[in-house]
């Protein structure tokens, strides 16, 4: 299979496309040698590789950004993704794409299944639901994750309490936010494992099993690492964000794991990663 891989400098996206290169052809493109933006070199790209696959993992992911420029996130997020899809069309080629908890509003109380009303509250949020729409209009698998961490590039919330972790820093830890943490190298196998399944088109949640608060992920995550942290108590209430997050972000992965597809706990992936930065990987 050839695949084209977008957004291949982002953490997401190079983990896969490192692991499709395994067993496929791969094309991993990053955003200066492919601007989703650009309607015309994202058809003629397309055009000229003949994918069977296209995965998406470029994205503008500057959540508070995206309240002072939404058109910055619509340009890639959802406009950018239309020409994928259009372009995935033309070709026959199957279109993954990644999107986001963030389409949820986060008053819940359980885990998100694929059959929840989406209910984005940001700028961000929409952008990332329009972009499922166009999508959608392709042969695709929508997959979304959350709160994600590890890969080659370590900027997410869990790589920043690492790092202070490790360096003796306090810590400050929700203890409201309820999310479900999903180790990008779980993610870029059970994405690789769902296209040579080829099982029905549609929305997949691709994310950890289970539930915690981030206090509870930060708690694990020390002692993981075998370090005494400070940890502080937060509430969400309490911290001025330009955009609203979602309270209750946790998603269901049980439609993944009816296809045979089943992902490790949050706490086993913590445990894995942990021990990764201890070994200096």
């Amino acid at each position: 299979m050839k695949v084209l891989v977008t957004g291949a400098g982002g953490q997401l996206a190079h983990a896969v496309a490192a692991r499709m290169q395994a067993t496929h052809q791969v094309i991993a493109l990053t955003r200066k040698e492919l601007d989703l933006a650009r309607y015309l070199d994202v058809m003629d790209v397309v055009r000229e590789e003949q994918p069977d696959a296209i995965i998406n993992g470029a994205a503008y992911n500057d959540v508070d950004g995206a309240e002072d420029d939404p058109v910055a996130a619509l340009a890639v997020n959802a406009l950018g993704v239309r020409a994928l899809a259009q372009a995935a069309v033309a070709t026959r080629a199957i279109f993954v794409h990644f999107s986001t908890d963030f389409v949820f509003d986060g008053d819940g109380d359980q885990p998100y299944t694929e059959q929840s009303i989406p209910n984005p509250q940001s700028s961000y949020a929409i952008s990332k639901l329009i972009g499922e729409w166009f999508a959608a209009e392709a042969k695709h698998y929508i997959l979304r994750v959350e709160s994600l961490f590890g890969g080659r590039r370590r900027g997410s919330s869990l790589d920043r309490i690492a790092d202070a972790i490790l360096a003796g820093k306090e810590v400050r830890a929700f203890t409201d936010r309820t999310v479900t943490p999903s180790y990008i190298d779980d993610v870029a196998e059970a994405t690789a494992v769902l296209l040579a399944l080829a099982p029905p088109e549609g929305v997949y949640h691709c994310v950890g099993s289970g539930m915690g608060t981030w206090m509870d992920v930060a708690t694990h995550l020390a002692a993981e690492l075998n370090r005494s942290s400070r940890i502080i108590p937060v509430q969400m209430a309490t911290v001025k964000l330009k955009a609203k997050r979602p309270q209750f972000c946790a998603l269901s992965n049980v439609k993944l794991r009816s296809l045979g597809i089943a992902m490790p706990t949050w706490q086993d992936a913590v445990s894995r990663y942990a021990k990764a930065r201890l070994a200096g990987v």
